[in-house]
């Protein structure tokens, strides 16, 4: 519980979480905005629809996650860190703890505050909560959120360099991911296991006939053959992995 306080005291007290919160609800709710108040009749509102900057959001607090380790890299303030408490990984795992514990705050009140000004942009279209899957679409944002923290923090652990974490995160969450789908001798083998596809099914479901994006088309926004349950977990077990690759190469070099 102390390092748990002490790495709440040290991101609180710094500027970039935020200021990366408050650009990460400007973002969604004000796309969100625009989007659903151009609904209609032949483009309807969906509950999906209301979760369509989800992703720009995303990219936010992957940014959060990475400076919250880099920065101490950078200033050194990991070394008194790690001299204070000699087991690393503890010290990190706090960390992780509070950013993912942050990322799922800031992912729910988006999405829900996304969802929440749609009902009253749109109040003709039905924009309820009616089924588990609209719940998820909403609510599964949050966990989205903290396991991608999570994914970033080991990034900024292994580079320990602002620019080069938050570079290498931008490039494929934004970029990546989509171009390998424009490689098609290898999109069917890779694509349908790539961890933010995985994401998108779990917070999408099976198909887009209810996310608001080509529905005439019937496509799915992911094409992984997992069910949204496994595909969170498929996601949430890369991050995890990718946590303990970055433990481990911590605990065996220099601060």
């Amino acid at each position: 519980m102390t390092l748990l306080a002490v790495e709440r005291i040290k991101l609180f007290t710094t500027r970039s979480p935020w200021w990366c919160a408050l650009i990460t609800l400007v973002i969604t709710v004000g796309f969100t905005a625009l989007v659903v108040g151009n609904a209609d009749a032949q483009f309807p509102a969906t509950v999906a629809t209301t979760q369509f900057a989800y992703s720009f959001g995303l990219a936010v607090i992957m940014v959060l996650a990475a400076l919250a380790v880099t920065t101490e890299y950078r200033f050194g303030t990991i070394r008194t860190t790690f001299q204070a408490v000699p087991h690393r990984s503890s010290a990190l795992l706090a960390k992780t703890g509070v950013v993912a514990l942050l990322a799922f705050v800031i992912g729910e009140v988006s999405a829900f505050g996304s969802w929440g000004l749609s009902l009253i942009m749109q109040p003709d279209f039905d924009l309820k909560l009616n089924s588990a899957a609209d719940w998820i679409n909403v609510a599964g944002v949050g966990p989205v959120y903290a396991f991608a923290a999570v994914i970033a923090i080991a990034v900024g652990i292994l580079i320990r360099h602002s620019a080069g974490a938050i570079s290498l995160l931008l490039i494929y969450t934004l970029a990546v991911e989509s171009l390998v789908q424009l490689i098609p001798s290898i999109v069917d083998d890779i694509y349908k296991w790539m961890p933010f596809n995985a994401a998108n099914k779990f917070l999408t479901g099976d198909g887009a006939s209810n996310a608001g994006r080509d529905v005439a088309a019937g496509a799915p926004l992911s094409s992984t053959p997992l069910s949204p349950g496994w595909a969170l977990a498929y996601f949430a077990g890369i991050a995890l992995v990718m946590l303990a690759i970055a433990l481990t190469a911590a605990n065996k070099r220099d601060a």
